[in-house]
């Protein structure tokens, strides 16, 4: 029985310790100007060598177009998931120019379950949405993962109570949660603080600049952590390209500990 039992406990041990080890995730978040690279050309190779470069596990996508004209009728979600290996997925915030506009999201992970959250807006602003889909990593950890871009313009009573709703709603969330985007807001700003309410920056301080990609020099581009869960930053990056869009990429490698 000794003989028999003891390989068992050996088996036991190891499994519950390898259970214990933190989930490690890449995620990147990029406004795309709706694809078409600072040159006007569309060169989606180019966008998607950048994305591919980093090896991440989640990208959020802002100014995505899905069939535009000025897109060429391209679905640029589709087309940049298939040249990454990623699996793509597409949020519609408004009707645009014979196709639609809005949020991307290329996951290595399939999805669980996608949910798009319209976001409050004035009849005179622009529509804005919340993407959020929720991912089962290989360590059985089931997580959310929220791409979105808020309000842009100044002063913008909207982009205050699309982070209202933004804080409100994954406050005490079952999962935990990961919140990327464009926010169009500052680190000081007030929309900054009430979803900084819930949720944690990620970038040290001093905050790098991630607008405009040839001379950066507002931080307006975030990839946070909520706050009820053990998340470790292991490295943050911004992606300074002059020709893939106007903004930078961010990019983050973190961790997701045990409580």
């Amino acid at each position: 029985m000794k003989r028999i039992i003891f390989p068992l406990i050996l088996i036991s041990l190891t499994l519950s310790s390898h259970a214990q080890e933190p989930v490690r995730l890449r995620v990147l978040s990029y406004n795309i100007y709706h694809g078409a690279t600072m040159k006007g050309d569309f060169n989606l190779d180019t966008i998607a060598d950048v994305i591919a470069s980093l090896k991440p596990d989640l990208v959020a996508l802002q100014e995505v177009d899905r069939l535009t004209n000025r897109a060429r009728k391209m679905d640029l979600v589709t087309e940049l998931g298939l040249r990454t290996k990623l699996a793509p997925l597409f949020g519609r915030a408004m009707y645009y120019d014979s196709g639609e506009y809005g949020e991307g999201i290329l996951s290595a992970f399939s999805f669980v379950s996608s949910c798009n959250r319209p976001l409050p807006a004035s009849p005179d602003h622009e529509p804005r949405c919340a993407l959020e889909v929720l991912v089962a990593l290989p360590s059985g950890d089931t997580i959310a993962f929220v791409g979105t871009h808020l309000d842009h313009t100044r002063n913008s009573n909207d982009r205050i109570d699309q982070a209202r709703l933004l804080a409100d709603t994954y406050k005490n969330y079952p999962y935990p949660v990961l919140l990327a985007g464009d926010l169009n807001a500052t680190p000081e700003s007030e929309a900054m603080g009430l979803i900084r309410q819930v949720f944690n920056m990620t970038a040290p301080k001093p905050y790098a600049p991630t607008i405009p990609s040839d001379d950066p020099k507002k931080k307006i581009d975030y990839i946070l952590t909520d706050k009820n869960h053990n998340w470790k930053i292991i490295e943050t990056r911004v992606i300074q390209d002059k020709v893939v869009s106007d903004h930078c990429g961010y990019f983050v490698a973190l961790e997701l500990g045990n409580e």
